[in-house]
């Protein structure tokens, strides 16, 4: 397969990530989140031989830096600079489902962090951009200069968790225009009287800004749902997200697509008709070891959650089905295909038989 470039990249709970998805040789997989590649590349050595890997990344950077990372098993590869919030408009149009796996790495990636010209870190100064797409319109400086002070109040507090929202957003409103990452993390340090405790006085906000120019949350919530339209039957579906706010989005989707009815409690009969998606696989959260966290000290938030898919062959031959349809009129106006509809049903009625005598 060659050799790999090096790189200072490492991918948080690797091993953890490969385990929860239960990698095999043959199977089909996205990464819908791509960063440096690095947990593309785990799972393409687990999968081979006959795997295959759908990467996503809305920074062209990232899509860059995976491809020449990936050069080995190019054959085996399929890059798209998109954003994951487009999830199954991309592997419509690739015909790229249904599959094995689905993995969201919700972290930024070391290059991301640590490039001086993007404006996510306040350790560099630069610009208060922070768009992981750099052809997306609005950047982090035009929120801190253009929103009320009680709009900036509610995004800190919101989406930072910052208890001193309201004293932040005051004395940037005072200290505006903010172009720089310097700048703004100044300011906030002047909002505490220069005192630091054991995480530096801007980190949330930092968190807040990017979370809001990115529509990282509502992306999330739209992308899992889509994820699980996209999954075989018996695939699975792995997020590690790295605060409060993405982690309570994903428990609560593992949750509700768990269960046979997600009536209020009040409900005297089930009115809603749901029926559960999903097992969750991930009895406990799965976090890095001590080890891990000393190697590689951004990996101590991190939290992984996994769930399988259990709907029934039938219900995923009706949904192909569905996909097809569309994908074909996409491709082709319209033009069925009853050969390959035909295949697909074969397959599901096979994987049902064998499930069935593995138990």
């Amino acid at each position: 397969m060659g050799t790999l470039l090096k790189t200072t990249h490492i991918p948080v709970l690797s091993r953890e990530v490969i385990e929860t998805l239960g990698v095999l040789p043959g199977g089909r997989y996205i990464d819908c989140t791509l960063g440096s590649g690095g947990h593309s590349q785990a799972i393409l050595e687990h999968s081979y031989p006959g795997g295959q890997l759908l990467g996503i990344d809305a920074d062209p950077d990232a899509v860059q830096r995976s491809e020449e990372r990936l050069k080995p098993f190019e054959k085996s590869v399929l890059l798209v600079n998109d954003n994951f919030n487009n999830l199954r408009d991309i592997c419509i149009k690739l015909d790229f489902f249904p599959v094995h796996g689905i993995l969201f790495d919700l972290g930024m990636a070391s290059p991301q962090l640590d490039r001086d010209s993007r404006g996510f870190s306040f350790r560099y100064d630069a610009p208060l951009d922070m768009r992981f797409d750099p052809s997306q319109r609005t950047t982090a400086a035009d929120i801190i200069n253009n929103y009320s002070e009680t709009e900036l109040a509610r995004i800190f507090k919101t989406y930072g968790e910052e208890i001193h929202s309201r004293q932040i957003a005051k004395v940037i409103v005072q200290q505006r225009p903010i172009h720089t990452t310097k700048q703004l993390a100044d300011n906030i340090v002047k909002t505490f009287g220069g005192r630091q405790g054991k995480i530096h006085p801007a980190t949330r906000v930092f968190q807040a800004l990017r979370i809001v120019v990115n529509h990282e949350l509502e992306n999330l919530e739209s992308s899992l749902n889509q994820a699980l339209s996209l999954l075989g039957f018996g695939g699975k579906i792995v997020v590690i997200s790295y605060h409060s706010l993405e982690d309570r989005i994903v428990k609560q989707f593992f949750q509700r697509e768990s269960k046979n009815c997600i009536c209020p409690p009040e409900a005297i009969t089930c009115i809603c008709g749901h029926k559960a998606n999903l097992r969750i696989i991930t009895r406990h959260i799965i976090t890095p070891s001590f080890s891990e966290t000393e190697m590689n000290p951004r990996s101590r938030s991190a939290k992984l959650r996994g769930a399988e898919r259990i709907i029934t062959p039938t219900q995923q031959y009706e949904k192909a089905v569905e996909q097809i349809n569309c994908s074909v009129g996409f491709i082709s106006g319209s033009f069925r295909r009853p050969g390959l509809i035909e295949k697909l049903r074969k397959t599901f009625l096979s994987l049902q038989k064998n499930k069935s005598r593995g138990h």
